[in-house]
């Protein structure tokens, strides 16, 4: 699989992204849940000691550009960068260099240079000759200091020497400069201190005076060069031909090689990339863009770069410049977001993470050059600006991407403006059935909460569930093109396909079998999806979704179905998505009642009456529940000790029962027991985590009287019951990272 290689990343939740990156390899699962829940942000108590008069602590946007390979390796690159569209633009370079098979990198030993500026010489050549001829002796010292260093295979390597005259009095002096491989540190602490250690022997055999020992920031003994090469099929665009980019990448950069004005911006364009890249994984960003400057300045300040054309046609981009970096270290470990960066990545060692750093560079100069030749790079600033005052002004997910594309259109992109098309938007967006009108084309399915009975209910038990003030809604539309179209901005996704294909997902087999039922052939339909129910956090959304569809099928070909005959293809849609389902979730998502459920056949469905409303919380904890996953592990438990499980079964079964009456008696502190007690036996089931444990301990912290996982857990979301606590539990939840929704049984 390509593992970097993500389509649509861009448009995906934060939340989704953490989660393909978590399965695709890139986050280990402490990682997703330390940036999960933000519990990765430097503290004030570790800045303290990093800094001095510290107040606080600064953010900036953590971001990866994606699609990168690198030496034939996938890369996610972490980036610390709040500039506008650099992550987008990089991403998308990416992307196309990686069709004509990626980025090649090299890089030099991590030499960093360690300088003794010596003065009071009476004889240059002299001491020039002491030095050299002691070359064993002084690099034996320097070593004696980092011991380690040298067991590592680094240390110092060589020397060199060299004389300079003073411009204000015409003194003399010599500059030994110590060769120090430093393998994976940065190395500045390890190189000033060989130079402290040396000095006293070098003022020894020269008779000088030794007066500055600190390293160099022109770090020209570990250059990086990076290297890429398109064919122009894959520069070309809908209003420019693949030449005609090429060329005018080539004469961009020839003008930034003769003209230091132009080779400034060019350059820092490069260094967009690169200073993201060196932020985010803890080295220093101020030293990397001194010494490339300085680099860049060594015959006339000039382009780092080399675009050019072979002989092929082919456009060939190169770049060389220096960068020394480090992956170890104590300053490095001090911030915990570092060591996650790093671990994303996947590096082995600090000359890998400088030839990342070496394409991030090479591909930011691209990007940058094909959007200055082509549509110009203001349309992709503007873009993600009008997105940024679009937040500001309070745009909801749904109707985000509608207020950019009209302060785009009006272009007057500011906060007052956006505000005024959120009002303008929002009055539609309240109430989707009002906005509907009178269309007689509209599903819905009901989300739900089980109180008690998770995985017994699918063994013979009671479940006692719950709807919840939220629900899927679905509109159906004869399409203008022929097949099935889906849009589903909540979630995601949008796809299309025709009834004859073999569907790729869950939504597409749904659909499917529910035009099969109804014996519906070669349709032609548009569904738009507005979901409130969150994907896969146990709330019942597959559930809420197949009903939704069930109902607006069945208007939109005049079908006059009855609700147990949407419950029955409600339940084989959950089929599809759970393999085997108890069947609570198809029936909370058509019937939208309070109720106690067993299955049988047919199930056994009780309506319960509330004397007395209780308010409970919902905490979401963003982690995706697999029903499928879950069930089948419980289940193969079971089968590994049916005697076992079976009373753990029957204790969950009694419990329900119990929790029936005391619901219907207005018993909450009862009811608060039970959920405990039951969260205890779904933890003898092993079906919950860390991030649902976590949450419950909030719940019950904060005023809670009872509260368990609801749902087949391993993620998903809790139920807690909080008679006079609902707000101050709700808040908690939402101060910890996750997500939280007051409602009330009844």
């Amino acid at each position: 699989m390509e593992r970097s290689r993500i389509p649509g990343f861009f448009h995906r939740t934060r939340e989704q992204r953490l989660q393909l990156l978590n399965e695709r390899g890139f986050l280990n699962s402490e990682d997703h849940r330390l940036l999960r829940l933000k519990q990765n942000i430097l503290s004030c108590d570790v800045a303290e000691h990093m800094s001095e008069n510290v107040l606080s602590v600064f953010g900036l946007p953590l971001s990866v550009g994606v699609n990168f390979l690198i030496n034939e390796k996938d890369y996610v690159v972490p980036m610390v960068v709040e500039e506008p569209s650099i992550v987008a633009a990089l991403s998308s370079i990416a992307r196309t260099v990686r069709k004509a098979g990626g980025f090649c990198c090299e890089a030099d030993n991590p030499l960093l240079i360690g300088q003794i500026q010596i003065t009071d010489i009476s004889n240059l050549q002299s001491a020039t000759d002491a030095i050299l001829q002691n070359k064993e002796e002084i690099l034996q010292s320097a070593n004696s200091i980092h011991p380690n260093l040298l067991a590592r295979g680094g240390g110092a390597c060589d020397l060199e020497v060299m004389s300079h005259v003073a411009s204000s009095n015409n003194r003399q002096m010599l500059a030994l400069h110590i060769l120090v491989n430093t393998v994976d540190a940065m190395g500045a602490n390890l190189v000033n201190s060989m130079c402290e250690g040396v000095a006293g022997l070098i003022e020894k055999l020269t008779g000088g005076h030794v007066v500055l020992r600190i390293l160099s920031n022109l770090t020209d003994r570990a250059l990086v060069r990076a290297k890429c090469k398109l064919s122009c099929d894959l520069l070309a665009s809908n209003e420019f031909k693949g030449e005609q980019v090429r060329d005018a990448i080539i004469m961009a950069n020839e003008f930034a090689l003769v003209n230091p004005y132009r080779a400034a911006t060019h350059n820092k364009g490069i260094m967009n990339g690169i200073d993201a890249v060196a932020i985010a994984t803890g080295n220093d960003w101020r030293a990397i863009e001194a010494g490339v400057h300085a680099y860049a300045s060594r015959n006339g300040y000039k382009a780092l770069t080399d675009w050019h054309c072979n002989v092929q046609g082919d456009l060939v981009g190169s770049i060389e410049l220096p960068i020394k970096v480090g992956i170890v270290g104590g300053s490095l470990q001090a911030n915990p977001s570092v060591g996650i960066c790093l671990r994303m990545l996947g590096i082995n060692t600090a000359k890998e993470l400088a030839q990342v750093m070496g394409a991030v560079g090479l591909a930011q100069n691209l990007a940058a050059l094909r959007a200055l030749v082509t549509e110009g790079i203001q349309r992709g600033h503007m873009s993600l600006h009008a997105r940024s005052v679009a937040v500001t002004a309070g745009a909801s997910p749904e109707i985000l991407e509608k207020v950019v594309n009209e302060l785009i259109s009006i272009g007057d992109i500011k906060v007052r403006v956006a505000k005024q098309i959120v009002q303008r938007l929002t009055v539609t967006q309240i109430a989707p059935s009002k906005r509907l009108g009178n269309d007689n084309c509209i599903g819905i399915g009901h989300g739900k909460v089980i109180i008690l009975g998770e995985h017994a209910v699918v063994h013979g038990s009671h479940a006692l569930a719950a709807p919840l003030p939220m629900a899927v809604e679905v509109k159906v539309n004869a399409a203008d093109t022929p097949g099935l179209q889906l849009q589903m901005p909540k979630w995601n996704i949008a796809i299309q396909w025709h009834q004859d294909e073999a569907p790729k997902n869950y939504f597409e087999q749904c659909i499917n079998l529910i035009l099969q039922e109804f014996k519906i052939t070669n349709a032609s339909l548009h569904f738009e999806v507005f979901s409130q129910v969150p994907k896969a956090m146990g709330l019942g959304g597959s559930a809420a979704f197949a009903v939704a569809c069930i109902r607006a099928i069945a208007k939109i070909y005049n079908f006059d179905l009855a609700d147990i005959a949407v419950n029955n293809l409600a339940f084989k849609c959950e089929e599809i998505a759970h393999g085997t389902p108890s069947g609570v979730d198809n029936t909370l998502a058509t019937f939208g009642r309070l109720l106690l459920y067993k299955r049988e056949n047919p199930p056994v469905m009780q309506a319960l009456k509330v004397s007395e409303p209780i308010p409970i919380v919902i905490g979401v904890s963003g982690l995706a529940s697999s029903t499928a996953k879950m069930v089948a592990r419980v289940r193969a438990a079971f089968e590994s000790n049916r005697s076992l499980y079976r009373r753990i079964f029957n204790e969950i079964d009694a419990l329900t029962i119990q929790a029936v009456q005391a619901i219907e008696t207005n018993r909450v502190e009862e009811l608060g027991v039970l959920l405990n007690v039951g969260q205890g036996l779904l933890n003898a089931l092993q079906v919950s985590c860390w991030e649902l444990e976590e949450l419950i301990e909030i719940a019950r912290r904060n005023g809670a009287i009872g509260a368990k996982l609801t749902g087949s857990g391993g993620g998903g979301s809790i139920i807690a019951v909080c008679p006079d606590s609902a707000l101050q539990v709700a808040d908690a939840i939402k101060q910890a990272g996750y997500r939280s929704l007051v409602t009330q049984i009844g």
